[in-house]
C-alpha cells in the first residue's frame, strides 16, 4: 500500500518547533523520531492510539517552563502525561501535539517529618513516596491499584484513590501544595506546607483537572504514622445485592474501617486461577480492614463481623497473622492484571451512594444480560467508587462499540442514582461526551470559562474532559481570534 505523503509545511513546522525545543533542553530529551514516538501514542486505555507530534522529557521546572513556553508561541497543544496508566485515555496525544512527560522528574526534594510533609518532583511514583518515609515509620495514604507505576502528577490530574480512600481520603486530602507551570510558561505556586491557604481555594480546582489548567511539576504531600497495626477479614456472600447490602449496614453502623473491597464471582475466579489467594468459590467477596492498636481493631472487628452474621455469609475469614493478612489481600491487588489473562475488558469509574449497591449491583447484571456482554466486579466498596470490568473480544467487529454502548449506560446509572461518572479514573475522552448527563449547560459553561482563564489558547491536554463539539469550539474561537 503507497504511504500518504507527508504535508511539507507540516514536517516544517515540525522541524522548527524540535530544532527550539533542543535548543532549551538535552538532546536524549526530544523524542521526535517517527518509531520512537510510538511508545507514547496511548495510556492504559489502549483501544485508542495517536503518535504524537514529538515527544519531551524534561528534568526540572524550568524546563517544564521553556518548553511550555515555546509551544504557546508556536501554537502547539500539549498533553502531559506521568507514567501513562489512565484507563480513560487521559493522556491521548493528538496529531499535531507535544507529549510532556514527567517520568525523569522524579526526586524527593525535602522531607519535614515533624510537621508531616514531604516535597516532590511529580515524575515520582505513587509507591515510592511511602518508600522514601517508611523508615521512619511514616506513610503516604493514597494507594491506587497502579501504586507501582502511577506518578503523582497523574494522582493529581484524576484525584486518584485507592483500597484505603475510604479512612483518608483521596489525593486532594492528602496534598497540601503544588507548583504548577501555566501554558504560557509561567510559574504558580499554590498552597504550601500548611493545613490551608488564604484566599480562593485554587489547589481544589487543580487537584482533578486533568491536565487543563497547567501542568504540575512539585507537590507537597501529607505523610502520615504508620498505624500500630491492621487486620483485614474476608467475607463470602452467596448474592452480590447481600454484599452490597453489608457494606451499607457497616457504614451506616458508624465504624470506619480503613477499607472495603468488594470482588464478584467472575473476578474471584479469575484472581484464584492467577493468584492463589484461598479465596472461596461464592457470588461475591468483601474485603473489611480497620487499624489501630489491637484492643482497637477487636472493638471495631467485633462490631463488623456482627453485622456480618446478620447477611448468612458463607464464610467469614479473620487474618490471624501477617502472612493470611497478605493472602487476604492478594487476591484484590492481583484482581486486574488476573481478568486480564482471560479476556480483553474495559475499566469503568463510576461513583454512587452507598445505599445505592445493592440496587446498582442489580442492575447491572440485568444490563450484562441486555447487552450480551459479561461483568467482572471490582470496586471501593466503602465509598461507593465502582470498577465494573465489561469483558469483550478486541477481535470481534462491533464488540468494542457495544462495550462502549454498555459502559455509558452504566455510568448513567451512576449518574440518576446520585452518583457522578467518574472517582479516581478521570473523564479524558472515555465519558468527555457523557458530561451532558451529569452537568446542565450552564455548569459545562462556569467550567469552560474557568479554563479559559487559565488557558485560553485552549493547548493544554486538547480534546479532553468536555464534550469534543464544545472543546473545538472553543479553540477554534481561540484560534480565530489570535
Amino acid at each position: 500500500m503507497q504511504m500518504p505523503t507527508p504535508n511539507p509545511q507540516i514536517l516544517a513546522k515540525k522541524a522548527r518547533i524540535v530544532e527550539r525545543l533542543r535548543a532549551v533542553l538535552p538532546r536524549d530529551s526530544v523524542i521526535e523520531d517517527e518509531a520512537e514516538t510510538r511508545a507514547y501514542e496511548c495510556d492504559a486505555l489502549t483501544a485508542y492510539k495517536c503518535p504524537p507530534l514529538a515527544a519531551v522529557l524534561p528534568s526540572s521546572t524550568k524546563e517544564v517552563s521553556d518548553v511550555l513556553r515555546i509551544c504557546w508561541e508556536e501554537g502547539v497543544p500539549v498533553v502531559p502525561r506521568g507514567s501513562g496508566t489512565s484507563l480513560a485515555g487521559g493522556a491521548l496525544p493528538t496529531a499535531d501535539c507535544v507529549i510532556l512527560g514527567v517520568a525523569r522528574m522524579n526526586d524527593v526534594l525535602e522531607t519535614d517529618y515533624d510537621n508531616r510533609v514531604i516535597r516532590v518532583q511529580t515524575g515520582r511514583t505513587n509507591l515510592s513516596v511511602t518508600g522514601a518515609v517508611e523508615e521512619e515509620d511514616f506513610f503516604y495514604a493514597p494507594d491506587p491499584s497502579s501504586q507501582l507505576a502511577c506518578a503523582i502528577a497523574g494522582n493529581i490530574a484524576m484525584n486518584s484513590g485507592g483500597a484505603h480512600c475510604l479512612k483518608y481520603g483521596v489525593t486532594t486530602n492528602n496534598l497540601l501544595g503544588v507548583t504548577m507551570v501555566q501554558m504560557d510558561g509561567t510559574v504558580v505556586e499554590i498552597g504550601g506546607a500548611h493545613l490551608d491557604s488564604g484566599g480562593l481555594d485554587l489547589l481544589g480546582l487543580i487537584c482533578g483537572s486533568e491536565g487543563q489548567l497547567g501542568v504540575v511539576t512539585e507537590a507537597t504531600l501529607r505523610i502520615l504514622r504508620k498505624p500500630e497495626g491492621a487486620r483485614p477479614v474476608l467475607m463470602g456472600f452467596d448474592d452480590n445485592e447481600v454484599a452490597g447490602a453489608c457494606v451499607a449496614d457497616i457504614i451506616k453502623a458508624g465504624v470506619l474501617p480503613v477499607a472495603i473491597e468488594f470482588m464478584d464471582r467472575p473476578c474471584i475466579e479469575a484472581t484464584e486461577a492467577f493468584a492463589k489467594a484461598g479465596y472461596p468459590m461464592c457470588e461475591a467477596l468483601l474485603i473489611v480492614e480497620v487499624e489501630g492498636s489491637d484492643a482497637e481493631i477487636d472493638e471495631q472487628l467485633a462490631l463488623i463481623l456482627e453485622i456480618a452474621r446478620r447477611h448468612n455469609p458463607v464464610e467469614l475469614r479473620e487474618a490471624k497473622d501477617a502472612d493470611e493478612a497478605g493472602r487476604i489481600w492478594l487476591g484484590r491487588k492481583s484482581a486486574f492484571g488476573a481478568m486480564g489473562q482471560i479476556n480483553d475488558y474495559m475499566c469503568l469509574d463510576g461513583t454512587i451512594p452507598v445505599s445505592e449497591l445493592p440496587y446498582v449491583l442489580k442492575r447491572i447484571g440485568e444490563m450484562s444480560k441486555e447487552y450480551g456482554l459479561g461483568v467482572g466486579n471490582v470496586f471501593h466498596a466503602g465509598d461507593g467508587n465502582m470498577h465494573p470490568l465489561i469483558l469483550f473480544d478486541a477481535n470481534k467487529p462491533g464488540d468494542l462499540e457495544l462495550c462502549e454502548a454498555f459502559g455509558a449506560d452504566i455510568l448513567r446509572l451512576c449518574v440518576e442514582v446520585g452518583g457522578c461518572l467518574t472517582g479516581e479514573h478521570g473523564v479524558g475522552i472515555e465519558k468527555r461526551d457523557l458530561m451532558i448527563d451529569q452537568f446542565a449547560p450552564e455548569d459545562l459553561e462556569i467550567q469552560m470559562a474557568t479554563k479559559d482563564v487559565f488557558d485560553p489558547q485552549w493547548l493544554l491536554n486538547p480534546a479532553k474532559v468536555f464534550p469534543l463539539e464544545s472543546s473545538q469550539s472553543r479553540r477554534a474561537t481561540a484560534m480565530a481570534a489570535e
